[in-house]
């Protein structure tokens, strides 16, 4: 396993944790929580950001330097449960662009089936965060990766709340060049693909459909 994975340990972020685990938090809850977890991971992510400028502006007081970001990252939503992690990023990042990837594991035939795929039209050669709350079998990941790869994009960072350590591996074996920024490795998946202890289902949990 040669890619990154980067954990982000903090109190304040494993008491929100607790309440995503929570099977009786509510749907808003979920949600909720969800964006403010995803705020402090893009934070994260964009720790090393280089591509900036400096320009000139007045405060009340006085002229002064000031930097700004340029050539912001694209980020890009694997749904539907990506989309809250999606929203977050942008109220960081309102300037960025985004991109939404439809795909999801088919249990019948055993592979990934996409629905939906849709990229601003600059984004070759830019930086994407790609955003799933969870990492378990990485299957969906991984095909979302091997598209966005396809268009040329440049380095890829991923925004988890979760992982597990089978997907992980599966992950940087296919795809080494990756970032994961998550708060937590898992102990394992169950036969059905569940993160243990996990969160359930985060698509299920997040839109109140079971």
């Amino acid at each position: 396993m040669s890619g990154k994975y980067i954990q982000i340990d903090h109190p304040l972020l494993q008491h929100k944790l607790s309440y995503l685990r929570d099977k009786n938090t509510n749907g808003h809850e979920f949600r909720e929580i969800t964006k403010e977890i995803s705020r402090i991971l893009a934070y994260e992510a964009m720790r090393d950001w280089k591509e900036t400028e400096t320009v000139s502006i007045e405060t009340p007081i006085a002229k002064a330097p000031a930097t700004r970001i340029i050539n912001a990252p694209i980020a890009v939503a694997i749904m539907r449960a990506g989309n809250p992690v999606l929203e977050a990023v942008l109220s960081m990042i309102p300037f960025a662009s985004a991109g939404h990837i439809g795909i999801y594991r088919d249990k019948f035939i055993k592979n990934t089936v996409e629905y939906y795929f849709k990229l601003p039209e600059h984004s070759k050669g830019r930086s994407i965060l790609l955003c799933d709350p969870l990492i378990a079998t990485a299957d969906t990941m991984i095909a979302a990766i091997d598209r966005l790869k396809d268009y040329k994009v440049g380095k890829i960072k991923i925004l988890s709340l979760l992982v597990s350590p089978e997907g992980l591996e599966k992950l940087f074996h296919y795809h080494p060049d990756v970032e994961v920024y998550a708060l937590q490795k898992e102990e394992g998946l169950t036969e059905k693909g569940y993160l243990i202890p996990g969160l359930g289902d985060a698509g299920d949990r997040l839109y109140q459909t079971k």
